[in-house]
């Protein structure tokens, strides 16, 4: 089909083929989804909730997990209502442009969610190995310029591989075999209608710099993190330190493992059946799995959510 907007796309929308099964099991799969997605809403928004109303939150580490929340509503918005929407759909179509908007929002999002946690690794180092220096560097004004540095620099990051990918020639074939509009599944798509090898190349580099640079960092700080809390005297100062961390690291696991195995090399054809799995994983359920790890392993999160639910 032609499309009227730009003359070397000669389609003007594509097929998302999202889990294909029976009929019977696409109405299954959308109530599991849909429970997860209002369960994923409803936790991320009780942790937002909570941080605003409760004044004894109101410190830099809750600041950052509060936005973090945020970001996962806004994430989680980026992908799901379309899956969701395609399982009853029969169609399954999306149009050119609304894909191309998706797949801008998702890995903007996806950056900005590894910029939030490199700066919650460096908010605990602070804490933790420079306990002294903590109140005058990570103050609360410091704290919102992170903050805003992450929002607007994830969504910089990836301006240049999206604008690169819509000037690809999507030459006919329009079947995407996955639930979103990925990166991995556009390329393949563009690779059979002229070579792409200088976009793939881009955007493995800027994927890989980014995953790599944010992770390394994570892992450093908490190498650091973990050695000052094994040489605390007190136990039980310890342990909290070491719950708090925990979370946090967690977190970084059910994320960048998924996420490594997807956009290390976009583009590469490798288990293409796999990749629309661990793209479930990390967009879907760690976002999911974020509001029970925070606020169940947090004690003063606990105290919170049950002061503002008991309305105390």
């Amino acid at each position: 089909m032609p499309s009227g907007r730009n003359t070397s796309h000669s389609v003007s929308y594509f097929i998302l083929l999202g889990f294909l099964s029976s009929r019977e099991m696409q109405f299954f799969l959308f109530s599991i989804f849909f429970m997860i997605y209002i369960l994923t809403l409803l936790g991320n928004m009780a942790i937002v909730f909570v941080v605003h109303w409760d004044h004894r939150l109101h410190t830099p580490m809750y600041i950052l997990l509060a936005n973090f929340s945020f970001l996962e509503i806004c994430y989680v918005n980026s992908d799901v209502p379309n899956m969701l929407a395609n399982l009853l759909s029969k169609t399954k179509t999306i149009s050119f442009t609304r894909c191309l908007l998706q797949l801008y929002f998702f890995f903007s999002l996806g950056t900005t969610e590894c910029l939030f946690l490199s700066i919650m690794a460096y908010d605990r180092f602070l804490a933790i190995c420079r306990p002294l220096h903590y109140p005058t560097v990570m103050t609360i004004r410091f704290c919102g310029s992170l903050v805003i540095f992450c929002w607007v620099y994830g969504f910089l990051w990836f301006l240049i591989p999206v604008k690169l990918v819509t000037q690809l020639p999507f030459c006919g074939p329009n079947v995407i075999d996955d639930f979103l509009c990925d990166l991995g599944p556009l390329l393949d798509l563009a690779a059979l209608c002229a070579p792409v090898s200088g976009t793939v190349l881009i955007c493995g580099t800027m994927s890989s710099l980014l995953i790599f640079a944010t992770f390394f960092y994570i892992i450093g700080s908490y190498a650091l993190v973990l050695r000052a809390v094994i040489q605390m005297p007190s136990a039980a100062g310890s342990k909290k330190a070491f719950s708090t961390c925990s979370s946090h690291l967690a977190v970084v696991t059910l994320f960048y493992g998924s996420v490594m195995i997807t956009y290390v090399s976009p583009g590469s054809g490798q288990a293409k059946g796999m990749q629309k799995f661990t793209t479930l994983f990390y967009s879907v359920l760690t976002p999911f799995f974020n509001p029970m790890i925070y606020s169940l392993r947090n004690k003063e999160m606990k105290d919170a959510l049950k002061k503002v639910i008991g309305g105390s």
